[in-house]
């Protein structure tokens, strides 16, 4: 078995980025910041939140938590949209309303909607530019290969399915309404999943070599897992995400890949263009 580990990529990204934030803030006095609006309590949510805190401060980009009741959501995104020295806004999904979240996510300015999610969102969404980066760094080539994509949620599985589509890959998707989902991903090439549902690829789902991206995540027993069963993880013949290290820490380098173009684009506007 061969692991496909984003954390061992990360270290080169976070410091090509800390390179550039110390650019913005010495040259031009722009301090890169990322607002983070999130709405309950969820462990898995409080997980990813600490490791976005923890990454801006590695690379001295301010990072905001907001945690507005329901009915003061919209007025938070107006407040931060206004804000100036706001660079980047993410709705941490779920909210504690999901009957919510498409208004919300359409809220944020476009060009502050650094996690891509809105229907005018200048951005490439994080997990899908996440998962890019990660095969590229493994120089897993995606040409020529019949894509299975399991779930097709906002955060992974449709952004990711249009920005292979628009390259022209061979995607198909597969969600809870797909009647032979055990037949239809064997027969691909790479399996991507985002379902959020422990142990649904199975190892009678998995063709020989498969390339997985295991990047559902859940809580069980106060451990985070996700969709791929263990019996799959025992096999030598595929390549895979870790349990921990695969997608996450790239998500959250590219987020802040965002959040820094999106501050260089008010470095520019003072007249800055060799950032």
């Amino acid at each position: 078995m061969k692991l496909l580990d984003g954390s061992e990529l990360v270290g080169y990204i976070k410091e090509r980025q800390a390179k550039q934030v110390r650019a913005l803030r010495q040259s031009w006095r722009v301090i890169p910041r990322l607002a983070i609006i999130k709405t309950g309590d969820n462990p898995v949510i409080d997980v990813y939140m600490r490791l976005k805190k923890h990454y801006g401060d590695d690379i001295l980009v301010e990072v905001d938590i907001y945690t507005p009741d329901g009915a003061d959501l919209l007025a938070q995104i107006q407040t931060l949209n206004q804000d100036e020295s706001v660079h980047g806004i993410i709705i941490q999904l779920p909210l504690a309303d999901v009957g919510q979240t498409e208004v919300a996510v359409n809220a944020v300015d476009p060009n502050k909607d650094v996690d891509g999610l809105g229907d005018n969102a200048k951005f490439t969404p994080a997990t899908a530019m996440a998962i890019d980066w990660l095969l590229a760094g493994y120089n897993v080539e995606l040409e020529g290969k019949k894509i299975a994509i399991v779930g097709e949620g906002r955060l992974v599985g449709a952004p990711l399915a249009k920005l292979w589509r628009g390259a022209d890959f061979d995607v198909s998707v597969y969600d809870d309404q797909t009647t032979d989902l055990g037949g239809a991903v064997r027969l691909a090439d790479i399996i991507v999943t985002a379902t959020g549902v422990p142990g649904l690829i199975t190892s009678e789902m998995v063709g020989l070599d498969t390339v997985i991206i295991d990047a559902g995540t859940a809580s069980e027993q106060g451990k985070i897992v996700g969709d791929v069963s263990s019996e799959v993880r025992e096999r030598q013949d595929i390549t895979i995400t870790p349990i921990k290290g695969g997608v996450g820490p790239l998500t959250v380098a590219a987020l802040f890949d965002n959040v820094i173009t999106a501050a260089r684009k008010v470095a520019d506007s003072k007249g800055q263009q060799d950032l």
